[in-house]
């Protein structure tokens, strides 16, 4: 167990110091460069990995309310919300990032054509949208996670080793677990579809390339790098996504929590945004040729 709650630690602090990387970066790109809208997603999107891997993990968030002398059912409500609300803030920029690439990406004969125009008007609506649904819609799990008292007498989940789900109403449960699930599908399946649109298009290119031997057409353009990345990013999504899902929805229908899966599930809760940073760091150009510059500075001093 202790093994396990290492590895832990460590995916959590190689997610935050590779986020906060990402984070500095993308601020110096929007404070003093013209950023693309890509951009301007991405960086929401790394600021809430950070606090995703903090409360995800039950790590160095705990320490810092136990170190203010926070109470403990405040501390549980408070970290269980953000995770949460933090969790769907993911798949839901996640999403909207892949449908931005697809929508960049599609041809001028396409019917997309009239969005890409519009395109900065309908993501500032979307990102409204999103993080306010997403803020509100967690807030009525609050009422049932609190500080852990006596599991045998009170039928608990214990999720932490202070906290605990309480136990609910069979249909308010259900109805929690249909909307969850229901948005979590719609969005998975909306990330498929455009994931489908975009290796279709490249494949298209490709082909194109192939049959005009043109080895300028062969190279990467930044259009083709960003769409394989998003596309990485969406299969990696997917794929934690789902081992997260039957793990809780397991765990929440038979009402018991092992500790070893817990600490399993932490883990793959933290993969995807400890994975992210990682793959857009090594597939931007500008990052790789802001290093190189560095290193180069560095051998030259």
């Amino acid at each position: 167990m202790s093994s396990l709650n290492n590895v832990l630690y460590f995916q959590a602090g190689l997610g935050v110091l590779a986020n906060m990387f990402l984070l500095l970066f993308y601020t110096f790109i929007i404070l003093f460069h013209r950023p693309k809208l890509i951009d301007l997603i991405s960086c929401q999107l790394t600021s809430i990995h950070i606090v995703l891997v903090l409360t995800g993990g039950d790590t160095w968030l705990t320490d810092v309310f136990e170190s203010l002398n926070f109470e403990n059912d405040f501390k549980c409500k408070a970290t269980f919300y953000i995770s949460r609300a933090m969790r769907g803030l993911s798949i839901c920029l996640t999403c909207l990032l892949s449908v931005f690439q697809a929508v960049i990406i599609s041809p001028s004969s396409s019917l997309l054509t009239n969005i890409k125009l519009k395109l900065k008007k309908y993501i500032t609506y979307a990102v409204f949208y999103i993080w306010s649904f997403n803020l509100s819609f967690s807030i009525n799990l609050i009422f049932y996670v609190g500080a852990f008292t006596n599991a045998s007498e009170t039928n608990q989940i214990k999720v932490t080793k202070s906290c605990s789900l309480f136990p609910m109403n069979y249909i308010f449960k259900a109805l929690i677990l249909t909307a969850t699930t229901s948005r979590d599908v719609f969005l998975v399946g909306v990330m498929l579809t455009t994931s489908a649109y975009m290796v279709i298009i490249l494949f298209r290119h490709h082909r194109q390339c192939k049959h005009l031997h043109s080895l300028s057409h062969l190279r990467a353009s930044p259009e083709k790098r960003a769409t394989k990345t998003i596309l990485l990013l969406v299969v990696v999504f997917v794929i934690t996504y789902w081992v997260d899902f039957i793990i809780s929805s397991t765990a929440v229908l038979l009402w018991m929590y092992h500790p070893v899966i817990l600490t399993v599930q932490k883990f793959v809760m933290n993969a995807y945004p400890t994975i992210t940073p990682l793959v857009q760091i090594s597939s931007d150009n500008r990052i790789i040729n802001m290093l190189r510059n560095f290193r180069s500075t560095c051998h030259q001093i």
